[in-house]
């Protein structure tokens, strides 16, 4: 096997979240803004000649079947490659926090092995191949922070004059996760809200808005509320993030953070303006 690459999977945060209707087959319809943040996994790639993908877990256990294994497979499948691949996953982001950890493994699986395996895929297939394994996974391929509509598909790429500031963020994660599917059933989810424009979102980005799966979220994770009282007391205004039980905060860099219980896991993140493998994808450049 030969060595090749480590290449970052960093996790988002969900400026804001709102549901405003529901797809006959399901599927609830959203808006958002996705934002990245140097919150990483490391992904290690080695090329095998065989066809047989293989994971390895270099820190937490992962599930028999992820998505890292799942969007090599369905690479595979899209384009008859012949060319296999040995996966090391270096997992740092929390899951069932709503920070896309799984999704953004996924796609720089995707985005790693289109170049390992010399594919030449798009972008808008990769995008295609992403969406059929998860609703996030074309973000984290779309190469920047983006307004996101529809079940995650519709991507507007934030640029120019809405552009997001640089800011750091305390994020949290308490002990418990959250199951997206338990949020999006629960009875008393708000699914109408209005529809929100980019113009009033650019006004107060780190203000605007708000999570409307929280209110549910907090009601069957009690250490969502305790994560943004926490918060509070040290004067920031913390609100959830995706499907939680993650919560965050704009805060400055000298917030002391070191007295959280010791079963959550705490980061001060800065935010980024482009995904790192921005340029991987083969369908030209994309500009923050």
């Amino acid at each position: 096997m030969q060595a090749l690459y480590d290449v970052p999977a960093p996790a988002k945060l969900n400026l804001f979240l709102h549901v405003t209707g529901r797809r006959t087959d399901g599927y609830h319809l959203l808006q958002s803004v996705f934002m990245l943040i140097d919150w990483c996994d490391t992904l290690h790639f080695e090329l095998r000649q065989d066809g047989i993908v293989t994971r390895e877990d270099l820190t937490l256990p992962l599930p028999p079947d992820d998505l890292v294994l799942r969007a090599a497979r369905a690479l595979q499948t899209a384009t008859g490659c012949s060319l296999g691949a040995h996966i090391g996953v270096h997992k740092r982001v929390p899951a069932q926090a709503g920070l896309g950890g799984g999704s953004s493994d996924a796609a720089s699986t995707l985005l790693a092995l289109n170049r390992l395996w010399r594919l030449q895929l798009t972008r808008q297939q990769l995008q295609a191949i992403g969406l059929a394994l998860g609703a996030d996974i074309p973000f984290f391929l779309s190469g920047g922070n983006a307004w996101v509509e529809g079940i995650g598909d519709v991507i507007r790429p934030l640029a120019l004059e809405h552009a997001l500031p640089d800011a750091s963020f305390a994020v949290v994660k308490p002990e418990a996760g959250l199951d997206t599917k338990a949020i999006f059933s629960h009875p008393l989810l708000k699914r109408d809200s209005g529809y929100a424009i980019i113009q009033g979102f650019a006004a107060a980005p780190y203000q605007y808005g708000r999570n409307d799966l929280q209110p549910v979220a907090q009601t069957l994770c009690p250490g969502v509320g305790e994560a943004i009282a926490w918060l509070a007391s040290k004067g920031l205004q913390a609100r959830m993030t995706g499907s939680g039980s993650a919560v965050f905060a704009q805060a400055a860099k000298a917030v002391d953070l070191h007295d959280a219980p010791a079963a959550w896991q705490v980061k001060m993140c800065d935010n980024l303006r482009l995904h790192p493998m921005a340029e991987w994808a083969s369908d030209g450049e994309i500009k923050g």
